[in-house]
C-alpha cells in the first residue's frame, strides 16, 4: 500500500506588498529586491485573518477538487510556524471550523521544510492503514512575526496556504520516497528568539525587537544549496530515477538565487522548475503546497510524471519528496 495527493488547493491573502511600497518602510529597493531574491510581491493576511483561516480556505479548496467533504477525512495535519496561539494547535481549529468530525488532527513545526515532514507523517499513517484520507497543509501568517524595520528579512516574509488530500493506492504510482532531516547545532541560522518558554514576551523583549525571526542570511544560503542538491540526489537514487526524468522540481520558494542554483547542480532546465516565489515571497511551510496547487491547476503535472519537492528551513531541517503523479 502507498499513499498518494489526490487533489490540490491554496489560498493567497487579497493585500498585496509590493517591493515598491517596502521602499517606502525600508532602506531597500525594487531592483535590489528583485535581484538578490526574485520576489516583486507578497500578500499579507488581514488583521482578522490567522493561520487556521488561510488552512481553511486552502483546504476548501483541496475538497471540493476531490469532491469531497471535511467529514471523509480521518486525518488534519498542519504544517505551521505561525499558529493561532500555542494552544490549542491551528489544526483542531481547523478542524473546528471545516466541521470534520472525525478527524484526528495536531500540527507540526518543521518550518520551511514543514509540508514535506507533515506529508511524511500522513504517508506512515496512510500506508499502515491507520489513516484512510488525510488532508495535510501548510500554512503561515509570517508577517506577524516580520520585523518590518530589519531589511534583510521583512522583504522576503509572506502569508498563505496550501493544502492536498492523500489517499491509498495499490497501483504504481504515489508518493515514492519522502526524506527528511535536521541539524540542531544550526538552529540559530533562523530563529525567532522571544515567545517561547526560554524568553517569554515582555516590554524589555519588545523594544529589543526579539519577538520577531531574525536570519543569518549568507550563513543560510551557503548550507541551502549544498543541502538541497545531496537531498535530492540522494532522493532520486533511492527511487532509481534520474533528474532528467522528472517532470517537474517543486522547491521551496525561498530564493531564486537558491532554486537556479539548486536546477544547475542537478542539470534541470527552469522549465522544468516550478517557480512563483515572485508573486508571493516566502510563505514558510505553505510555499511548497501552493507551488503544487499553482503548477496542478496549470497543467504541469500530467498523470505518470514524476515530480520531486525539496525544502530547506529553520531548525535546520530539509527533506524531499519523489511522487509519481
Amino acid at each position: 500500500m502507498k499513499a498518494r495527493i489526490v487533489s490540490t488547493g491554496s489560498y493567497v491573502p487579497e493585500k498585496v506588498l509590493t517591493n515598491h511600497d517596502l521602499e517606502k518602510m525600508v532602506e531597500t529597493s525594487d531592483e535590489w529586491i528583485t535581484e538578490r531574491t526574485g520576489i516583486k510581491q507578497r500578500r499579507i493576511a488581514s488583521p482578522e485573518q490567522a493561520t487556521s483561516d488561510l488552512a481553511y480556505e486552502a483546504s476548501v479548496r483541496a475538497l471540493q477538487s476531490a469532491n469531497l467533504t471535511a467529514k471523509d477525512i480521518d486525518l488534519i495535519i498542519v504544517a505551521t510556524v505561525t499558529p493561532d496561539m500555542l494552544v490549542p494547535s491551528s489544526a483542531c481549529i481547523l478542524q473546528m471550523k471545516l466541521g470534520a468530525t472525525n478527524a484526528v488532527a495536531f500540527d507540526i513545526n518543521g518550518a520551511c521544510t514543514g509540508f514535506i515532514y507533515a506529508l511524511a507523517v500522513a504517508e506512515k499513517f496512510i500506508k499502515t492503514g491507520a489513516s484512510k484520507r488525510a488532508l495535510v497543509i501548510g500554512a503561515e501568517t509570517l508577517s506577524r512575526f516580520t520585523d518590518w524595520t530589519d531589511r534583510t528579512t521583512c522583504v522576503l516574509l509572506a502569508d498563505g496556504a496550501g493544502a492536498v488530500v492523500v489517499e491509498p493506492t495499490k497501483k504504481d504510482e504515489g508518493i515514492k520516497i519522502i526524506d527528511i532531516f535536521s541539524d540542531g547545532t544550526m538552529w540559530d541560522f533562523i530563529h525567532m528568539p522571544a515567545g517561547g518558554s526560554k524568553m517569554p514576551v515582555t516590554e524589555d523583549v519588545i523594544k529589543q525587537r526579539l519577538n520577531f525571526i531574525k536570519m543569518r542570511g549568507n550563513e543560510t544560503f551557503k548550507v541551502a544549496v549544498k543541502t538541497l542538491e545531496e537531498i535530492v540526489d540522494t532522493t532520486l537514487k533511492k527511487g532509481g530515477i534520474t533528474s532528467s526524468e522528472l517532470a517537474l522540481l517543486v522547491p521551496h520558494q525561498a530564493n531564486i538565487r537558491i532554486i537556479q542554483a539548486m536546477a544547475k547542480r542537478l542539470e534541470l532546465p527552469m522549465e522544468k522548475v516550478m517557480v512563483n516565489i515572485d508573486k508571493y515571497g516566502n510563505t514558510s511551510a505553505a510555499s511548497i503546497p501552493i507551488a503544487l496547487d499553482e503548477a496542478n491547476r496549470m497543467g504541469r503535472i500530467k498523470k505518470g510524471d514524476y515530480i520531486m519537492l525539496a525544502a530547506f528551513g529553520a531548525g535546520l531541517t530539509w527533506g524531499s519528496a519523489l511522487i509519481k503523479w
